[in-house]
C-alpha cells in the first residue's frame, strides 16, 4: 500500500504483519501483547520527549509509579463496578507444600488449577494516573498541583488489532485545583495536542466521547459524559477512515477524585481534577501507518521534529 494512505479495506492482520516484518514489533503468542524493537523505542522515546518539553514549564511534579496498584484504590473508586471487563487482580499461589505438588500435577496433566490461587493485596494499573490520588490527600497550594507521569497501563482487552494492546505506555498530566482552573488547563492541553498531531502530520479530529461502562446504569453514564464533554479524544484513522484510533483522551474528573481521597483546593471545597493522557505506542503506530516504514523516506520536517 502506497506510503501516506489509508485503504478503505485495510484489514487489521495487514497492519499487524506489517508492523512484524518491519522489525518493529515481536509477536509473543498472546493477543494484546508483543515485544517492541529498538526502532520503535527510539520512535517512542523521541515522541515522549516532545510531550515532556510541551510542559517543561508548567511546574509540574514528575512521578513514576509501578505497573500494579493497590487493590483497594480501585475498590474505591469503584473501578470493578464500571469496568470488571478491562481490571485485572493479581493471584498468587499462597497456600503449603500439599496444594504446591497438586498443583504441579494439574499443569503437567494439562488440567484447571487456577482454584489453587489466591487474590493478593495488588491489581495491576488500569489508568496511568489512578495511583497519583491517594498520594494527595488534604490540602493543595492555592495555584494547584500538576504532575506528569509515564506509566504502564494494563487493560483486558485481548485483540488481535495492534493498536488494541493489553498493556502499554501513557504519558499522563494531571492538575487538581478549583474547577475553572481545572478547566482551563484542558482546554489549553487541547490546543496543545492539536498542534502537536499537525506538526507531526497526523490527521486528529476532536470528539466527545464516553468509557465503555459496564453493567445496570451504564447507558445513564455514557451519556453524562457526552453531553457533558467530559471526555474528549483526538483521533487518528490507523486502521480505516471510518474507525479511527484514539491516541489522546481529555478527561475531566470534576470533584470525583477529591471525594473519594479528600483532596481539597486552597479554598476549602472538594478539588476537581483532570488528566490527559497520551497512548504513546499508539501515536508510534500512526506515524508509521501514514508516513510508512521507512523513516529516511519521512518529511524532513517531521524527520527533524522528532529528532531536532
Amino acid at each position: 500500500m502506497a506510503r501516506g494512505t489509508l485503504g478503505i479495506g485495510f484489514h487489521i492482520n495487514e497492519f499487524y504483519d506489517d508492523l512484524v516484518r518491519h522489525q518493529l514489533i515481536v509477536p509473543v503468542g498472546v493477543h494484546g501483547a508483543f515485544a517492541r524493537t529498538a526502532l520503535f523505542e527510539n520512535v517512542l522515546q523521541r515522541v515522549d520527549s516532545l510531550l515532556e518539553m510541551l510542559a517543561k514549564d508548567d511546574g509540574a511534579d514528575a512521578y513514576t509509579f509501578p505497573p500494579i496498584i493497590n487493590r483497594k484504590v480501585l475498590e474505591k473508586v469503584h473501578y470493578f463496578n464500571s469496568f470488571p471487563h478491562l481490571c485485572g487482580s493479581v493471584y498468587s499461589f499462597l497456600s503449603g507444600e500439599a496444594q504446591a505438588r497438586e498443583m504441579s500435577n494439574r499443569i503437567a496433566a494439562g488440567t484447571k488449577w487456577d482454584d489453587l490461587l489466591g487474590m493478593t493485596d495488588v491489581a495491576l494499573n488500569p489508568a496511568a494516573c489512578y495511583p497519583l490520588y491517594p498520594t494527595l490527600t488534604g490540602t493543595l497550594p492555592a495555584g494547584g498541583r500538576y504532575v506528569t507521569m509515564l506509566n504502564w497501563v494494563f487493560r483486558h482487552e485481548p485483540s488481535p488489532e495492534p493498536t488494541r494492546m493489553q498493556s502499554f505506555r501513557v504519558r499522563e498530566f494531571v492538575a487538581l485545583g478549583i474547577a475553572d482552573q481545572v478547566s482551563d488547563w484542558r482546554k489549553m492541553w487541547l490546543q496543545r495536542a492539536t498542534a502537536l498531531m499537525d506538526s507531526l502530520r497526523l490527521p486528529a479530529a476532536v470528539d466527545a466521547v464516553s468509557d465503555p461502562f459496564f453493567g445496570s446504569g451504564h447507558e445513564s453514564l455514557i451519556a453524562t459524559q457526552k453531553t457533558r464533554c467530559l471526555k474528549l479524544e483526538l483521533s487518528v484513522p490507523i486502521l480505516s477512515p471510518e474507525h479511527p484510533t484514539a491516541l489522546c483522551s481529555f478527561n475531566l474528573h470534576q470533584a470525583y477524585f477529591g471525594m473519594a481521597f479528600d483532596i481539597r483546593s486552597h479554598d476549602g471545597k472538594l478539588a476537581n481534577s483532570a488528566c490527559v493522557g497520551f497512548g504513546l505506542e499508539r501515536i508510534v503506530m500512526a506515524l508509521f501507518r501514514i508516513h510508512g516504514f521507512t523513516i529516511a523516506a519521512w518529511p524532513s520536517t517531521l524527520r527533524s521534529r522528532l529528532w531536532p
